[in-house]
């Protein structure tokens, strides 16, 4: 297995051949051999997210919104009222589709995610497997999309794979990953604005040196460098926020990290004034490009609103879409402050709630599905789709956070800061709304998943060492960490049942409810 390899830096004097290999190390192996190891953890989560996907054959926890607000989009463009009985309706053989009542409904949270849930109820119809299916497709990719920015990172094609495989065998990715939820939907979003993110520095870093070769001198600001990268960022950080306003924070901090990155590439690459140079030249197009790009997508994904009467508080639509646009915008700010309003205020009492600063420790998961059916040959059965977390990845992420903090606050590693920035992006803000008292349950910590799978990661690596280590501690560190991921496996295994909804015995049920908070 292939550790992780020390930044070279200028003071230790072991500067590259070239000034691009100074600042982009190239990547490892072939692009074949960097491909083959992500695509078949990608295969087994789809296996494991798309086998038996709709089971159980109900209509779980926030199902019974976000499944029928996605059918109302294709059919209003907008969010609409249904009757009492409407999830009764759809469970029938075949669905009853005659649910709507009057009126568009109030919504809390965007509509994006549940456009991309109407895509598989608009292929495949509205049954579980239809509304369920756009999320298993996303939540398939996104290990994909982990497996390949822990290679970029690591510059390990081992370490890339079991970034992909340990979000794989989790819990929670699992269950939301085959939910008609928004969670998995935010969680993908950021995730692949992330990884567009890291593309772009490898990529402005290489543009970078060859402007500066090619100049051969130095104006004291460095030359101009163009973000393309960036464009797709701000889609999909757009996108994320047009999910849930989750990804108002990610949108902050990486285009925080962006100039952070922009700066330490001119700094490195000798520039003699690199701050000035970085706001001078690229500060303004990476605002653009994340900001600007990110509020244009997060509008466009209104547009069913917009151009549609009869959703909630938007009145008359004008004939002319230009106009019905402008007229619109003041309909929609009051929109927004309504929603604003619901989320600050939440604070109505949940029998699976939980709070920010207990979600790492796994106390109190939610469960999406429970009953006591029967044939399972004993007494007493147990069915049950809980969304937890696999114990392994989650209590280890603790230990690991600590460690990539630690990592970045003596040697400033690109890759520690940038894990730890993603995480206490979607951790750190929600301490405010729990202090407060807000309503929130521990899948909310999905978009942090992936960065807290970077930590263990990046601490493998340091445990397995580089190439130039001592041969010793590179067979005891791989053999740590080939302990690790099997052991993640079968805590795993040991938990798929509950994950999803297999009917089981209610004393092997309770076998798995390690902790008294999670019955």
């Amino acid at each position: 297995m292939t550790g992780i390899e020390p930044e070279t830096r200028p003071e230790q004097g072991r500067r590259p051949l070239s000034l691009r290999q100074w600042l982009t190390p190239d990547m490892p192996g072939s692009r074949l051999m960097g491909w083959v190891g992500p695509l078949l953890v990608t295969l087994f989560a789809g296996v494991l997210r798309f086998w038996h996907l709709g089971r159980p054959r109900a209509v779980i926890f926030d199902e019974t919104y976000y499944a029928k607000d996605a059918y109302a989009l294709t059919k209003f463009g907008y969010e609409h009222n249904t009757v009492k009985d409407a999830d009764k309706l759809l469970l029938q053989h075949p669905p009853n589709l005659h649910i709507w009542a009057d009126g568009g409904s109030f919504i809390a949270h965007p509509p994006a995610g549940k456009w991309l849930i109407a895509i598989g109820e608009s292929i495949f119809g509205m049954t579980p497997f239809g509304w369920r299916f756009s999320a298993a497709l996303v939540g398939t990719l996104s290990v994909l999309i982990l497996a390949r920015v822990a290679r970029r990172m690591t510059r390990s094609n081992l370490l890339g794979t079991a970034a992909g495989l340990l979000l794989a065998l989790d819990g929670m990715h699992l269950v939301t990953s085959r939910t008609a939820i928004l969670d998995v939907f935010v969680m993908f979003w950021i995730l692949a604005g992330f990884a567009f993110i890291v593309i772009d520095r490898d990529v402005s870093r290489a543009r970078l040196a060859r402007k500066i070769a090619e100049r051969g001198e130095d104006d004291g600001l460095g030359p101009f460098v163009m973000h393309w990268w960036l464009i797709p960022a701000g889609l999909c950080l757009g996108t994320a926020t047009a999910t849930k306003w989750t990804g108002l924070y990610y949108i902050a901090a990486f285009g925080l990290l962006v100039l952070i990155w922009s700066m330490g590439a001119r700094r490195a690459a000798g520039v003699r004034r690199p701050y000035a140079g970085a706001f001078a030249f690229e500060a303004v197009p990476a605002f653009l490009s994340i900001v600007v790009l990110s509020l244009i997508t997060y509008v466009a994904w209104w547009s069913g609103w917009i151009f549609n009467a009869g959703g909630w508080g938007r009145g008359r639509v004008a004939s002319n879409p230009v106009t019905a646009f402008f007229q619109a915008m003041p309909r929609l700010w009051d929109y927004h402050q309504q929603m604003w309003h619901f989320h600050t205020t939440l604070s109505a009492h949940h029998p699976y709630q939980s709070w920010p600063w207990n979600w790492l420790i796994l106390k109190r998961p939610v469960s999406f599905y429970y009953t006591q059916p029967t044939g399972c040959g004993a007494p007493t059965c147990s069915r049950e789709v809980l969304d937890i977390g696999t114990p392994a990845i989650w209590w280890v992420s603790i230990v690991t956070m600590l460690i990539v903090a630690a990592w970045w606050l003596v040697q400033r590693d690109w890759r520690a800061g940038a894990t730890l920035l993603g995480f206490l992006a979607g951790w750190v803000p929600w301490f405010y709304y729990g202090l407060n008292h807000r309503t929130m349950f521990l899948f909310y910590a999905t978009p942090m998943l992936p960065f807290m799978v970077l930590s263990i990661v990046l601490a493998l690596g340091l445990l397995i060492g580089p190439a130039t280590a001592p041969p010793a501690r590179r067979v005891f560190g791989s053999a740590i960490a080939g302990a690790y991921v099997l052991t993640v496996l079968a805590n795993f295994y040991f938990f798929y049942p509950v994950l999803t909804g297999h009917v089981m015995s209610y004393e092997s049920w309770h076998s798995r409810m390690w902790l008294v908070s999670w019955i």
